[in-house]
């Protein structure tokens, strides 16, 4: 066994700096490749080899047939070896600007991060790229491999201007140690041995130096935190309570606080596996069984009684953005926190950070692979730690509620006070006595479909049907709240987003009131739509689906919209070069190219009435 603790490191860098055959030499030269392995590094050498049939050890990392045909790595593999010092699990990540996410996906779980620098390049504009993402990801150690020395002639110039040139660059991150290793991983020198053909480098190995590092990243005293993963009851005699301690230790006897609750009570056992033991610390599974009954479920947090956790419901973050549809501020997503899933959204972009810079940019959305200072709300407030006092309570990623797709990965580093200061004033006067008064049931029917499909004349007609049948009603209409509350914003992606959620609070104001609210807004995109939704209770917002084919819509044309967008006079139209999410599964569904407008408005009334 080890005598160190496991270290888990990446190696990133530029396209074919040599990172996937610095990992192959390094597990071949630990003996961590089986046989029957070998036999098949040999077959593929052949094949899809970069080295004229001779072995080529890269071929062990690069396992996915796309990269074996392209010579590139396109995903993140993950690879295990030993030494007598120690365990390592080595990930080695994409060199292509476009696959970012996947290098900071790597990054997230790493505590060293291996640098590899081509020394006929130098530094690139992807190495700086690589080494700002390390430092934001909370990764303290660094390794500046500067590999293919053999291809300058094994000259000390060359790998003392790209060190100075680094260690100058990477004075700002402020990581606990840098050290530049100069290597040829096509032939190990200076990997596990000394290269007898750089006599002039005096400095440590590449292995040694690993194999020295402190690995984790747990502060020393730092108090307990147990995010809860489950709840093990096999039988009414035993609840224990299972999970991976994040931070500090836990002994038997320890008072702990139950977060977001307040319970406290005291650890009256400690489980590893089936193994009992006196005390647990950060990195170890264990289950914890209670002295007193108190309730504590999956999402929950476990934490020493004396120095409890903070809680808040807003908090300034670093994101970086993995999905090829941009962030649009307002937009509802899943935010996972530790064990904890809750809905939130960013609020607000401060800037976009230009990670090859280092400089603060305006921006309004965040695309692919870019890296901005956010505000972050959610629905209740959660346990957290800022991210770089403890990775797990402070890291969160925020998943698609629509699609299920990974969107972004952030980094609290610390909560806005003020949201949490802020609390409901009670009202003597309730949605249900406002609609008492007004005989009705408050209701938001709100009406999505292309330009000239009919909203805004159906709800029209539809309201004067109500008003004659004594209902109070008010419609809000896309063009009309453009001249006041929504005067400030364009048809960006971004500023249709805010525009709807702004229409969604004023409707739910409206609904508060005992009011009948019309909504008349293209509303073209199904998450926004639903967070329109979540906002009412159930049964309180229908959603109608004005549909007509674009070419009908087109043909009536009322503003004559269209004609200005195909002559590029209105970029960003919904159905031309702006999408149109189509509602999967309205409440009702309307046809205007071939139901006349008194029908349609007759189909609303029938279910409104019903």
């Amino acid at each position: 066994m080890a005598a160190r603790p496991p270290l888990r490191f990446i190696t990133c860098g530029s396209v074919d700096d040599g990172k996937s055959t610095l990992i192959g030499r390094l597990l071949y030269e630990s003996r961590h490749v089986l046989e029957d392995q070998a036999k098949a590094l040999e077959a593929d050498s052949r094949q899809y080899g970069t080295r004229g049939g001779g072995l080529d050890l890269a071929l062990l990392v690069d396992g996915l047939q796309a990269e074996r045909e392209q010579g590139i790595t396109i995903d993140v593999a993950y690879r295990t070896f030993a030494t007598e010092a120690r365990r390592y699990t080595v990930a080695d990540t994409p060199g292509h600007d476009q696959y970012t996410r996947n290098m900071a996906t790597g990054a997230s779980t790493a505590d060293l991060a291996v640098l590899l620098v081509d020394a006929r390049k130098g530094l690139l504009v992807q190495t700086r790229r690589h080494a700002r993402i390390v430092a934001m990801m909370g990764i303290r150690h660094v390794v500046l491999a500067v590999n293919k020395m053999d291809l300058v002639a094994f000259h000390p110039r060359v790998f003392a201007r790209i060190e100075a040139a680094f260690r100058d660059f990477a004075d700002a991150f402020s990581f606990s140690s840098l050290q530049a290793i100069p290597v040829c991983a096509l032939e190990g020198d200076n990997l596990f041995t000394r290269g007898a053909r750089m006599p002039w480098y005096e400095g440590p190995t590449l292995m040694a130096h690993l194999d020295g590092v402190e690995a984790g990243r747990t502060v020393a005293g730092a108090p307990f935190r147990l995010p809860v993963q489950g709840v093990n009851r096999p039988d009414s005699h035993f609840r224990g309570f299972q999970g991976r301690v994040a931070q500090g230790m836990v002994r038997e006897g320890d008072r702990v606080r139950v977060v977001p609750s307040g319970a406290t009570t005291r650890i009256r056992e400690i489980l590893v596996g089936d193994r009992k033991a006196p005390q647990a610390e950060a990195g170890e599974s264990i289950t914890l069984l209670l002295a007193d009954e108190v309730d504590v479920g999956r999402g929950d947090l476990l934490a020493a009684a004396e120095a409890p956790p903070q809680a808040a419901d807003q908090f300034e973050a670093r994101l970086l953005w993995f999905s090829e549809h941009p962030l649009a501020a307002g937009r509802p997503y899943l935010v996972k926190l530790h064990t904890r899933e809750v809905s939130g959204s960013v609020t607000a972009i401060k800037h976009r950070l230009d990670v090859n810079t280092g400089q603060a940019l305006a921006a309004k959305t965040l695309d692919l692979n870019d890296v901005g200072l956010v505000t972050l709300a959610l629905q209740e407030p959660v346990a957290f730690e800022p991210y770089g006092t403890c990775r797990t309570l402070g890291g969160f990623i925020l998943v698609d509620r629509y699609t299920g797709e990974t969107a972004g990965a952030g980094m609290i580093d610390f909560a806005l006070r003020r949201a949490s200061n802020i609390h409901w004033q009670a009202l003597e006067v309730g949605k249900e006595a406002r609609a008492r008064i007004k005989h009705q049931q408050p209701l938001c029917l709100w009406f999505t479909g292309l330009s000239g499909s009919g909203k805004s004349t159906i709800a029209s007609l539809l309201e004067k049907r109500l008003h004659a049948e004594g209902r109070h009603t008010f419609i809000l209409d896309g063009d009309n709240i453009r001249h006041g509350l929504n005067r400030d914003l364009g048809f960006t992606e971004a500023d249709r987003v805010e525009n709807l959620r702004r229409i969604a609070e004023v409707a739910k104001l409206m609904t508060d009131a005992g009011l009948i609210v019309l909504v008349s807004f293209i509303s073209p995109y199904r998450s926004e739509r639903r967070m329109a939704r979540e906002l009412f209770p159930e049964g309180e917002f229908l959603e109608v689906f004005v549909d007509a084919p674009l070419e009908a819509c087109e043909g009536r044309d009322p503003k004559g919209l269209y004609a200005k967008a195909r002559r590029g006079e209105l970029p960003n139209f919904t159905g031309l070069d702006s999408r149109y999410e189509a509602p999967e599964h309205p409440d009702i569904h309307l046809h205007t190219d071939r139901d006349p407008v008194e029908a349609c408005v007759d189909q609303i009334l029938q279910r409104v009435q019903a």
